[in-house]
């Protein structure tokens, strides 16, 4: 196993990789840029270094600067997280080059599975069924019209490179294609450096599932279950939850072994998950395979009982999973609220400012997986997620009951949050019964204004807010009685002989 790791992330995933790689006795190595210095995953590594400025492409995308880090600190490994270089083969080969091995799938498969536009033809070969699009990368907006025409609108157009719904544009008609192709790949190229699009079908509307995976390199691969992602604004998602209610068993078991025949097509290595949209016939049709650990891995964590992230450090290091299919049962259900710095009443647009007062909930079967404390800058340079709860019922209208009173316990003051949006659809009919699409947002919640309730909830927190800040300032500041600018900036934390400061 590893003596240390370098987690080349930041926010709660950082910290979700720190807590694993410490529970195993592996010493891990933290970044941060100048607005991350007094992270929470900053104070919880044994290790920190600065790697630069705010902007990404100044620090958490500067894979030179990282690997110098990553070689001066004397990692084994380097554990990416979700998002930034986590799907980067580019970043996986300098890994290899470097002596540090990368905690995730091997360049080959990352640079397979990276173009969309060609794993679906990898999938459309292997038998896989795929949404009705273009055969490959397309710019000409003749051919996409003619396509449209086959096929009828809507169409998609989607970045060849693309997640996370950057690059993917709507198209409802002939007179839309001109400009939204060339919004689609302007978005492209400064999302991923890489203009290239293709077009699908719009399947609507439909059920986002997605399938977790699990391959060593001696060719084991299993299936941890679906998982529910139809909840979303922009393409992205907010609430998820395991099982779905959207499948009769004989096509989950289809669906399951579609996944696994996937990952084989790719030779999948590592953690993974698998995507699928299914239609109103129950018909499903691949999206893309996610070659990382996922946002939504607690709840599947939570019914299967397993820590998907110590998978990921066994498999990096050689050993063959300990588990086979027959061995891998759920039990229970669980489901999962990201809580953002957005405001769900004026269309989720992002929020700024500073965390003034902080209560997370806890509790039998809660789950808070948070970068979140009280003075912590909430800035527009980063993904918007501040913290992820789950909750696990042995039923599903447990796990539902569980997140309702664990929302109602989560108070953040100083940003706006999707809070009041996952009060809304926890309570919504539609959830409830587990009848709901990709839609649901822009169908029930557009027209959502704050309620008095609400507002009566947040004059609550704001008082309380007010009432713990009068405390605080009238008591001696805590580090007052110790001299140096050291203790002023890190606290005592940094006074226990880390490195890297």
């Amino acid at each position: 196993m590893f003596r240390k790791v370098l987690v080349a992330n930041r926010g709660e995933i950082a910290i979700r990789v720190i807590r694993a790689c410490r529970e195993m006795g592996i010493a891990t190595v933290a970044l941060f840029s100048d607005v991350d210095e007094q992270s929470l995953h900053v104070r919880l590594a044994d290790e920190a270094y600065r790697l630069g400025g705010a902007p990404v492409h100044e620090s958490y995308l500067n894979i030179e600067r990282i690997l110098r880090i990553a070689v001066d600190a004397g990692v084994n490994a380097i554990h990416p997280g979700y998002g930034l270089v986590s799907e980067n083969p580019e970043f996986a080969e300098a890994c290899e080059r470097s002596g540090v091995t990368y905690i995730g799938p091997p360049a080959r498969v990352l640079r397979a599975l990276g173009d969309k536009a060609f794993t679906r033809q990898v999938m459309s070969e292997a038998g896989i069924p795929v949404v009705p699009g273009t055969s490959g990368r397309v710019s000409d907006p003749t051919e996409i019209a003619r396509f449209a025409e086959q096929s009828g609108y809507p169409i998609l157009l989607k970045a060849a490179q693309g997640g996370g719904g950057k690059g993917l544009r709507v198209v409802h008609s002939t007179e839309e294609l001109a400009a939204a192709l060339r919004a689609a790949s302007s978005e492209a190229q400064k999302s991923f450096s890489d203009a290239g699009l293709y077009a699908e079908k719009l399947v609507a509307p439909a059920r986002h599932l997605e399938v977790q995976i699990l391959g060593d390199a001696c060719g084991n691969l299993v299936h941890l279950g679906e998982r529910e992602c139809s909840i979303q604004r922009r393409h992205q998602k907010l609430l998820e939850e395991t099982p779905s209610l959207a499948l009769d068993e004989s096509t989950r078991q289809q669906l399951l072994e579609t996944a696994l025949q996937a990952a084989r097509a790719v030779g999948y290595v590592n953690a993974g998950t698998v995507e699928f949209l299914l239609d109103e016939e129950q018909r499903f049709y691949f999206l893309e395979v996610n070659s990382r650990i996922q946002v939504e891995h607690p709840i599947t964590e939570l019914v299967y009982g397993l820590d998907l992230v110590k998978e990921q450090l066994r498999i990096a290091a050689g050993q063959p999973l300990r588990y086979t299919q027959s061995a891998l049962v759920p039990k229970g259900a669980a489901v999962e609220c990201r809580i953002c710095a957005e405001d769900p009443f004026n269309d989720f647009l992002p929020s700024t400012g500073t965390v003034r007062l902080l209560r997370e909930p806890g509790g039998p079967g809660v789950r808070v997986e948070s970068s979140l404390y009280t003075g912590m800058p909430v800035s527009l340079y980063y993904d918007p997620l501040l913290a992820k709860l789950a909750t696990w019922g042995e039923t599903r209208q447990e796990a539902i009951q569980r997140m309702q009173r664990a929302l109602h316990e989560f108070h953040v003051v100083g940003v706006k949050t999707t809070v009041p949006f996952h009060h809304f659809a926890l309570r919504h009919q539609a959830f409830l019964d587990g009848d709901y699409r990709t839609n649901f947002v822009q169908k029930e919640w557009s027209s959502q204004e704050p309620s008095l309730a609400t507002m009566a909830g947040l004059a609550a927190v704001v008082g309380a807010a007010l009432v713990h800040r009068k405390r605080q300032t009238s008591r001696v500041p805590l580090h007052s009685s110790r001299n140096g600018s050291a203790w002023k900036t890190y606290g005592r934390w940094c006074m226990t002989g880390r490195r890297g400061l």
